[in-house]
């Protein structure tokens, strides 16, 4: 009976420790930027997005990667997000990173850029290709401005943070084209990033519901999603501007007078 019950209790405690252990976790959206520079593509990914968390114009990218319009890159491939040397030519394919088809090798946090993403000038560096002009993309109080450090720890922000009410209608701020919509952007919850001309970009974050599908062509004013907390811990807005990849001041373009 006593060695039954020395049995009993010697399994019970491997079990436990075997519970203890826990199993891997291959999440899809984990991100392969291996030392020399590169970036696996990941499902749902876009030349626009990956330009946009790397901080780089996305015809940067194009160029560095040779892709032609209307850039389009396939799950898989290895993009270049640092400047090749002279002469180099960055190849396309499955990165060597990869296990057989859709199995990483192991789970790997999504990094943030290595470098801090710059800054524009206060000043416009130089004449805008095409007029674009803003409204305010939702009601609310401007919380966080732009340079400013955020409690989520980024080193500056990139854009303003506008405090609303859950599902209140976001708008956007100028009519264009929408180059991305998800989640896989690690700090920005359900986004969307709208294609304005060949030098803006605006994005909006932490979304409860978005609207439009990519590709759509939106109008200045067309709701495209209702505001949330998806990122955050609060219900907010986080807008931004780009300009040629480099975030700018949406304060300088927005209106002065708020919606």
């Amino acid at each position: 009976m006593r060695r039954a019950l020395f049995v009993g209790c010697a399994l019970a405690a491997l079990w436990g420790c075997v519970a203890r252990v826990p199993a891997p976790i291959y999440d899809d959206r984990t991100a392969l930027t291996d030392a020399s520079g590169y970036y696996r593509v990941l499902p749902g990914d876009t030349l626009y997005s990956i330009a946009f968390e790397t901080g780089h114009d996305y015809r940067i990218l194009a160029r560095w990667n040779h892709i032609p319009t209307p850039y389009r890159i396939e799950p898989g491939e290895r993009l270049r997000i640092r400047a090749p040397r002279r002469g180099a030519r960055a190849p396309r394919g499955p990165s060597p990173l990869q296990g057989p088809v859709g199995v990483p090798l192991a789970p790997h946090p999504r990094p943030r850029p290595a470098s801090p993403l710059r800054l524009a000038p206060a000043a416009p560096r130089r004449a805008p290709l095409a007029a674009v002009t803003w409204i305010w993309p939702a009601r609310g109080t401007v919380e966080e401005t732009f340079g400013r450090g955020p409690l989520s720890g980024r080193p500056g922000n990139r854009g303003i943070d506008i405090l609303g009410r859950a599902g209140e209608p976001v708008r956007a701020a100028a009519a264009g084209r929408i180059v991305y919509t998800g989640s896989g952007l690690p700090g920005y919850g359900k986004l969307i990033i709208i294609k304005e001309n060949n030098e803006y970009l605006s994005a909006y974050a932490h979304n409860a519901r978005i609207k439009v599908e990519e590709g759509a062509m939106v109008r200045q004013g067309e709701v495209i999603a209702t505001m949330g907390d998806s990122g955050t811990d609060r219900v907010e807005l986080e807008f931004e501007i780009r300009r040629d990849g480099i975030p700018v001041d949406p304060l300088r373009y927005l209106p002065q007078k708020h919606r």
